[in-house]
């Protein structure tokens, strides 16, 4: 029986139909890399979507989120250089400095030189910083576990394995 246009059998999604257009027009192509990389494409928009709506009910973008949970777990006294925050939530020194400069203004974190380097600078939670990152990356935890609610806990053991040995086996990005 005909779907309806726009309407897709039940257990397929966009990327089946689209999946299904190529294998049409060019059966001399896999189109599994394709399906997946796609998947994994439309998952992050979904998932960076419901994630921020979390994030702004503190007040925060994903970027301020990453700045204090890593102080945050970092443990005490939450305090790292911007070089280690750089590395530890892998973005550039000025993405720190920009996002240390809109937390520092909000009161979050502090700056302070660092012994023996009148250069260094360490980027140290404040308390109201603490307390603010405790309430949301306990927002944050229930949301991925909504999120991901739709496996079992094994499937979703599985798929971060697959996941991670994905990202350790993928090659270079350059052709």
């Amino acid at each position: 029986m005909p779907t309806a246009p726009g309407s897709r059998p039940p257990g397929t999604d966009a990327l089946d139909a689209i999946v299904g257009q190529w294998e049409r027009e060019r059966p001399d192509l896999d189109p599994v890399p394709m399906a997946l990389l796609g998947r994994i494409t439309r998952l992050y928009w979904m998932v960076d979507e419901r994630l921020n709506l979390v994030f702004g009910r503190f007040g925060l973008g994903r970027g301020e989120f990453d700045v204090l949970g890593t102080l945050r777990r970092s443990g005490p006294p939450f305090e790292l250089t911007a070089g280690e925050l750089s590395g530890s939530m892998m973005v550039t020194s000025g993405a720190v400095t920009k996002r240390v400069d809109r937390l520092e203004r909000a009161g979050l974190v502090g700056r302070r030189t660092a012994e023996g380097d009148a250069r260094g600078r360490l980027i140290r939670l404040t308390e109201e910083g603490r307390e603010l990152i405790d309430r949301a990356v306990t927002a944050h935890v229930e949301n991925e576990r909504r999120l991901v609610s739709g496996l079992t806990a094994e499937e979703q053991e599985t798929l971060s394995g697959l996941l991670r040995r994905l990202t350790l086996t993928m090659p270079d990005a350059r052709p």
